[in-house]
């Protein structure tokens, strides 16, 4: 089904049923959720249920071919009705474990992998990240050496989205230990019951209720038939990935800035100062269109980049390349500068409210940051768009 075929009803529709997820299924236990530092597992076969885990994906595995308008919107109303960045995280890890796999795994490990997470059955995780370097990709150290019939994986990984209960862990390793670049790198599948895998958990400033890890590798013992592509092309891999990873982001930070909007402009209606509601001072109403404003431009330039993803994924070679690149890198940043703006706006509206556990802004506000490092820090972003545009 193409892009064509989903009318503004069908995209509301969607939207509607990801609103009655968050109150049916969330909403009433977001904060227990939070202080637990995780959510029920039940939760992924709930979301499979409904067909969320599957959307973007092929129907032999059991998806659903959707385009990015279709995948946006449901990214956008799961951000802003449920208001929790580590809910997101964690329930679609997959998003960003998967991809290399289904890009570029052997059909026998697709087969192996692929359904078991898009039914909710198995949690996906991508391991890039490590102590000592994260965005800088090439300078990675976690190493798998070549033993027969099998790698031989060591090493640590940092910050790993759903990584204390992944059940398949894809893996940013160094095959090529001669070669400290990027041509050295490779990609492998990591079942979650390796012997020799070790998880540490992480306390952070927000995302509190997605499980978040420090993995260490030690003689872990993977078959050669968990090789993601060839040895040498995980750079490559990885780099593709990233495009996905911060489109998406772009429209969970797109779904909180609305959220914000959202509580505050409910606030400001009900609450009252000096007799009169806080909507009626000149000053609360400017700080909403001050948050509007930069609500829509990021709307507007998401769905541009958008139709220029869902074009070069139905063939147009013109739709994508280095300048869209850039494109998707500025987006990322221009939306979670929004999701800050909003957030920070957001709190001062609610004033002493905003300070206090259990409202969205508040939450969102500690979140803003992880969206501004993750996926690509905002600094590197500039640098990276810079360079695909030749400047």
């Amino acid at each position: 089904m193409s892009d064509t075929e989903y009318t503004a009803d069908d995209l509301q529709q969607i939207e509607d049923a990801a609103r009655r997820f968050i109150q049916t299924e969330v909403a009433a236990h977001l904060n227990d959720w939070e202080e637990a530092g995780e959510f029920p597992r039940s939760l992924y076969q709930r979301a499979a249920d409904l067909g969320w885990l599957g959307m973007g994906y092929p129907e032999a595995f059991g998806g659903t071919p959707v385009p990015w308008s279709v995948r946006n919107t449901q990214t956008i109303a799961l951000a802003r009705y449920g208001g929790s960045g580590g809910l997101m995280a964690s329930l679609f890890s997959h998003n960003i474990g998967l991809p290399p796999v289904l890009r570029h795994g052997s059909p026998a490990l697709q087969q192996q992998v692929i359904p078991d997470v898009l039914a909710g059955k198995k949690i996906s995780a991508l391991c890039i990240t490590e102590p000592g370097g994260g965005t800088d990709v090439s300078a990675l150290k976690t190493t798998a050496r070549l033993d027969g019939n099998e790698y031989v994986v060591d090493g640590e990984k940092v910050f790993i989205t759903s990584g204390m209960r992944a059940d398949w862990l894809t893996v940013a390793v160094r095959t090529d230990l001669k070669n400290k670049g990027p041509m050295g790198i490779s990609m492998l599948m990591i079942p979650g019951d390796a012997v020799g895998l070790s998880r540490s958990p992480l306390k952070k400033m927000g995302w509190l209720c997605s499980d978040t890890a420090h993995l260490r590798f030690d003689g872990v013992r993977v078959s050669v038939g968990n090789l993601v592509g060839e040895e040498g092309s995980g750079f490559k891999i990885i780099l593709t990935n990233f495009n996905g990873e911060r489109l998406s982001m772009a429209a969970m930070a797109l779904g909180f800035s609305e959220c914000c909007y959202d509580e505050a402009l409910s606030w400001a209606q009900q609450r009252k100062t000096f007799g009169t509601a806080l909507v009626d001072h000149q000053v609360i109403r400017h700080k909403l269109m001050d948050m509007k404003m930069r609500i829509e431009s990021t709307r507007a330039w998401l769905n541009a980049v958008s139709a220029r993803a869902d074009a070069g994924d139905r063939g147009d070679k013109s739709a994508k390349g280095a300048e869209w690149v850039a494109q998707v890198c500025l987006l990322k940043n221009h939306a979670t500068q929004t999701m800050q703006f909003c957030a920070d706006q957001g709190v001062q509206i609610l004033g002493g409210m905003g300070f206090m556990r259990g409202t969205a802004c508040e939450r969102i506000y500690r979140e803003v940051k992880v969206m501004m490092i993750g996926g690509g820090a905002e600094e590197i972003m500039k640098e990276l768009a810079s360079r695909q545009l030749n400047i």
